[in-house]
């Protein structure tokens, strides 16, 4: 089908995201929610939401050009919506983070969640101002996303304990183990066009596959936008950033991304949905403490791991 007759063609959807509707035969479903994908600002449900959350991931590119997906945390309040496009971020993001001293003037993916509740909401937009203790993002589209493979968690409010952080270029022992027993990550992507997205992703422990200095993890069934996924389809930069809930602490990893398509079904293909996405790993970040859990309730309708 050509692109001038797929239905959602003419909704904010960009040749990337069509491109894998129309490979995953979701063109028609995605184009009912196609709305979604149009410029809209923060509503006052969303500002009411915003303003009581905690967290906070980010993706953006580092002084160096790099792509990257980092957590930012502080108190209710900290996340101020100042207006439907304009969201003030009175928070830091600290020494040892890639995206320490975040330089003003690109395009940033943002997403706000809730676990405890399952909620979320993603923000698109462009850093205008970068500051030690805060950042001013014009917002070019917000939106809420569905509760699905969110795991309930409680936070501590307050972080880890300081400890060294450490730059490498392949995974450590100890980073293979903790992606392995990972049920969340969030994956950070970006298109040159229409600039970057911060998603999360969940499932059970094991769902993310690490293979020597490559990871991999099934496409679930969701909202059939593909926004992160569309990305990928027109540049393969990605970012991801696994939180260990129990210990507190983060991994980063810089890198390339791709979609493969197969057999519905076979091994790895938990979701039954022919996608798995391959990442190539480049550069880590390991160590940067962050909110341990003080409760935890795996999502309940996680997909079972296909061996």
């Amino acid at each position: 089908m050509s692109m001038a007759s797929t239905p959602a063609a003419a909704a904010g959807f960009h040749p990337g995201e069509l491109a894998v509707q129309r490979e995953a035969g979701v063109e028609r479903q995605a184009a009912r929610l196609s709305r979604m994908a149009e410029p809209a600002g923060i509503s006052a449900g969303m500002a009411g939401f915003l303003a009581e959350r905690t967290f906070l991931v980010v993706t953006g590119r580092d002084a160096g050009g790099r792509l990257w997906t980092s957590p930012v945390v502080g108190p209710p309040g900290f996340l101020e919506t100042r207006s439907a496009t304009t969201l003030a971020v009175h928070g830091a993001i600290p020494e040892g983070d890639p995206l320490h001293g975040l330089p003003a003037g690109q395009k940033l993916g943002m997403t706000s969640i809730e676990f405890a509740t399952r909620r979320r909401v993603r923000i698109n937009g462009t850093l205008t101002a970068a500051a030690q203790d805060h950042l001013i993002v014009e917002v070019e589209q917000a939106y809420g996303n569905c509760p699905q493979y969110i795991q309930q968690r409680v936070l501590a409010e307050e972080t880890a304990s300081t400890a060294p952080v450490e730059n490498r270029t392949e995974f450590s022992r100890t980073d293979t183990e903790m992606i392995a027993a990972a049920d969340t990550f969030f994956l950070g992507t970006i298109n040159p066009e229409h600039g970057a997205d911060a998603s999360h992703r969940g499932g059970a422990p094991g769902f993310v596959r690490v293979e020597g200095n490559t990871l991999w993890w099934p496409d679930y069934p969701g909202n059939n936008l593909f926004n992160s996924l569309g990305n990928l389809a027109v540049d393969p930069e990605a970012a991801l950033l696994f939180p260990d809930f129990a210990s507190g602490r983060i991994l980063q990893v810089s890198g390339t991304a791709a979609i493969e398509w197969g057999e519905a079904g076979r091994a790895g293909d938990d979701g039954y949905t022919g996608r798995i996405v391959r990442f190539a790993v480049e550069r880590v970040v390991s160590g940067r403490p962050m909110a341990r859990q003080l409760a935890h309730t795996p999502y309940p309708r996680n997909p079972a791991l296909i061996k």
